[in-house]
């Protein structure tokens, strides 16, 4: 069963830019400070106690899909590798990747491309921890790495949208559940920018015209 996870309102609107510390060629660029890093890191901190618990003393493997989940992936293995330092129980942990592309502009393109990532073949019989950025692409994803006959995978996901268009998938980890908006920021990206802007944002109509494809 997933985890429970905050939901953020459709309501919300989220933080005054003026609020927080935004560099100054993304300040036309974006609405409102949606979920500030701070609390993405707190949040993080506690999946990383969970996940920690829950996987026992097998091997993980921990596969990272680039380029959106490498900041989420990066916090959280910190996170797990401080607990492994200073608890009684500790998990050994290997680390691999792979790219997957699914968008243009804000619209998800419907099809998953495999653009990088090592031979995956090499993770059969390990357990693993899949980081991805919405969960968009996961069920596809999925579907790839049982090819590899893995003796489980646990999917943790920062973010998970509720939209019309979901699929019904549910990772096992969440950090927040958000409303149907476009965000970028914590390396997820518009077009490739916004991936060096700290917080989670909502993009402004003046900044999707700016950066377009």
């Amino acid at each position: 069963t997933p985890s429970p996870s905050p939901a953020i309102s459709d309501e919300e609107q989220g933080y005054d830019l003026d609020l927080f510390c935004i560099p100054k060629h993304y300040a036309a660029d974006l609405e409102k400070v949606y979920i500030p890093h701070g609390l993405i890191l707190d949040r993080t901190e506690r999946l990383a106690r969970e996940i920690m618990k829950e996987m026992g003393g097998h091997h993980i493997v921990a596969l990272c899909v680039l380029k959106g989940g490498y900041k989420f992936f990066a916090d959280l293995l910190d996170y797990i590798k401080a607990l492994n330092r200073n608890s009684d129980r500790s998990i050994p942990m290997t680390v691999d990747f792979i790219r997957l592309k699914s968008y243009c502009n804000d619209q998800s393109t419907g099809e998953i491309k495999v653009i990088g990532g090592d031979d995956l073949s090499t993770l059969t019989g390990k357990v693993r921890i899949d980081i991805i950025d919405t969960g968009k692409t996961m069920k596809t994803l999925l579907e790839l790495l049982k090819q590899y006959n893995p003796k489980m995978v646990k999917v943790a996901s920062l973010l998970v949208k509720r939209t019309p268009r979901s699929v019904g998938y549910r990772p096992d980890f969440v950090g927040f559940e958000v409303p149907d908006k476009f965000v970028v920021g914590y390396a997820l990206d518009y077009n490739e920018y916004f991936r060096d802007l700290n917080h989670i944002c909502v993009i402004s109509e003046t900044g999707k015209e700016k950066y377009k494809a």
